[in-house]
């Protein structure tokens, strides 16, 4: 029989109040895949993301990790057991940026865990002996990201989700930490739900982007696929107004 998706969603609906922020949606994402949410504020990417880790719960569908149901699965052993990037990285401030990427192993725990920690630094391109006992604020916004990530991996996850990672950053830095995580997944192989609302980003990092607007997705296809086929008139007008060149996609 052939393996359950890593995610799944079916007919997920999330409402707040009058707004719809998830109307039917269904999405899969396979072990070892990167799927790419792109569209524009307000349009359910986050929302989507954060049902996959039970941030959220939504009001009708179903939401499923590795096959299991998440409202079968006790919330804090889920988190647990998935990798999570917020846009602003959620480093604990008081902690140095060890102990902020043992937090996870420590919960879990895995033994020796400040060298499992020192592992998932070195991952990312950071010097445990240099950085390991700096607090977040002696950081720059690039190393906090790559602080973020560190902490994520550490734990070994076969899923991570990314919530604008990179979105925050300066041009270069943003162009280091795509080419640093790309490496990172093709030496690790796991999963990945990345939000962006930049095309560009999706198309260089993603195996599939699904284009969401309102709360619906109007697009889910390869990065080829979406660039020389979109397969509605928003589709169209996103890409015109990213700017985005086939010569970009693989």
């Amino acid at each position: 029989m052939p393996s359950s998706p890593a995610l799944s969603a079916a007919g997920v609906v999330r409402r707040y109040g009058a707004v719809t922020a998830l109307d039917g949606v269904s999405l899969d994402v396979q072990a070892g895949e990167c799927v790419a949410l792109v569209g524009e504020s307000g349009s359910g990417k986050s929302t989507l993301l954060r049902a996959f880790n039970r941030l959220t719960d939504p009001d009708a569908g179903t939401v499923c990790v590795s096959g299991d149901d998440v409202r079968q699965v006790d919330a804090v052993r889920l988190r647990r057991h998935i990798g999570y990037v917020p846009q602003d990285g959620g480093l604990l401030p008081h902690w140095t940026v060890l102990r902020n990427v043992a937090l996870v192993p420590s919960l879990l725990g895995q033994p020796d865990v400040e060298a499992v920690a020192s592992r998932a630094l070195e991952l990312v391109g950071l010097s445990p002996a240099e950085f390991g006992a700096r607090w977040p604020h002696q950081l720059s916004g690039g190393q906090r990201q790559r602080v973020a990530i560190a902490r994520a991996l550490a734990a070994s996850p076969r899923i991570v989700l990314l919530d604008e990672p990179f979105g925050a950053l300066d041009a270069i830095t943003r162009s280091d930490l795509q080419q640093v995580f790309a490496s990172l997944r093709a030496r690790t192989g796991f999963a990945a739900l990345l939000v962006t609302h930049d095309l560009h980003e999706a198309c260089l990092i993603a195996d599939r982007i699904a284009v969401m607007r309102a709360g619906r997705i109007e697009q889910d296809a390869s990065p080829r696929e979406v660039v020389t086929r979109p397969a509605t008139p928003y589709v169209a007008e996103l890409l015109t107004r990213s700017h985005v060149r086939l010569e970009w996609v693989s």
